[in-house]
């Protein structure tokens, strides 16, 4: 089920930010969760590829990673040995894949969640943080990928791991069906995969409407919406906390996209 809650004041925030739970066995506090903040509560949980190629998206997915590793693998060869380096390297670069971005940090999804719109327009709309849970998203995969992440003690799939159980996307389709679907973490490509603590859910192709999909088949699915009255009082809150484009997209094009935003002129 998806548990809907509203975020009206910064104390309401507190309950996301400090969220971590006490491991008795390292004993040290730790999160499970995943975060996907989007600016609009009107937008839905679509992959770039959904969104790009909609009632199509099956049918010309092999086209767009043939033709992007074709052009590509001159840059990086190593993308014609592993479909999944394809739809990570080609998403990170605005291909339209069937991954879903999600970061570790609640922050950055704070900051999604409170960016990447015209300024204003950013009192007309509720934003919405997404959170879910690692280990419930895990504890629903087949028998051999729960298996896999046991003997590496991990909490999500790396490139090599996923490669070890399945090479293509009609195995993987067949693996997860409508019923479950793989957390992986990218390999650190560069700095923005890093500074936004960057992880991607892989969609199989049987799930069409990734939020019925969590409104069946998970328990501790939240969706936060956060009140359009608060959105740059949270924006402000995460300027000074560093969390910002400078931060998140390092380059002359974050700096110049956040010194636009800090002189919008309300």
């Amino acid at each position: 089920m998806i548990r809907e809650k509203h975020i009206n004041s910064l104390d309401d925030l507190k309950e996301i930010i400090f969220d971590q739970k006490y491991d008795q066995f390292i004993k040290r506090n730790r999160s499970s969760y995943l975060y996907r903040g989007l600016p609009n509560e009107m937008f839905h949980l679509k992959t770039s590829l959904q969104r790009n190629c909609k009632g199509q998206s099956s049918n010309l997915e092999s086209s767009i990673l043939r033709n992007f590793t074709k052009y590509a693998a001159i840059d990086d060869p190593l993308l014609k040995e592993s479909i999944w380096r394809q739809l990570i390297i080609g998403q990170h670069h605005g291909l339209p894949t069937r991954l879903l971005d999600w970061t570790y940090s609640p922050l950055i999804g704070l900051h999604f969640a409170t960016s990447g719109e015209d300024f204003s327009e950013m009192k007309n709309h509720n934003a919405v943080l997404w959170r879910i849970d690692i280990l419930e998203i895990n504890n629903i995969l087949p028998e051999r990928y729960k298996n896999e992440l046991k003997k590496e003690y991990a909490y999500l799939f790396t490139i090599d791991m996923l490669e070890r159980l399945v090479k293509d996307l009609q195995g993987y389709d067949q693996d997860m069906m409508n019923q479950s679907m793989v957390l992986i973490e990218p390999p650190s490509i560069d700095q923005r995969i890093i500074n936004q603590y960057s992880y991607f859910s892989i969609i199989p192709k049987k799930i069409e409407d990734i939020e019925e999909f969590f409104e069946k088949h998970t328990r501790y699915t939240e969706k936060y919406i956060i009140n359009k009255k608060i959105k740059w009082r949270i924006r402000d809150m995460l300027d000074q906390l560093n969390v910002n484009e400078r931060v998140m997209f390092p380059g002359l094009d974050g700096l110049t996209a956040w010194i636009k935003r800090h002189y919008f002129v309300k």
